[in-house]
């Protein structure tokens, strides 16, 4: 079991609509590939959420936020 030592992405307060952010998309779950873009819509409604917060990138995509872009 891979261990996530990055607790990025799992507090919603933390994430704002236009900031830059990695996410993982339904279909790079089993491979980690990271997809990078501007939140337009924060999709998760709970505080928190164990495996990222579901955010809605600028270009369509969804996915959990996995890594803060500065």
């Amino acid at each position: 079991m891979q261990e996530n030592k990055s607790q990025e992405g799992q507090k919603r307060t933390e994430i704002k609509y236009g900031m830059n952010v990695g996410i993982v998309l339904k279909e790079d779950q089993s491979t980690g590939y990271i997809t990078y873009g501007k939140v337009q819509k924060i999709l998760t409604n709970s505080p928190t959420h164990p495996h990222g917060i579901k955010v809605r990138l600028s270009s369509g995509e969804v996915g959990r936020v996995k890594k803060f872009v500065k």
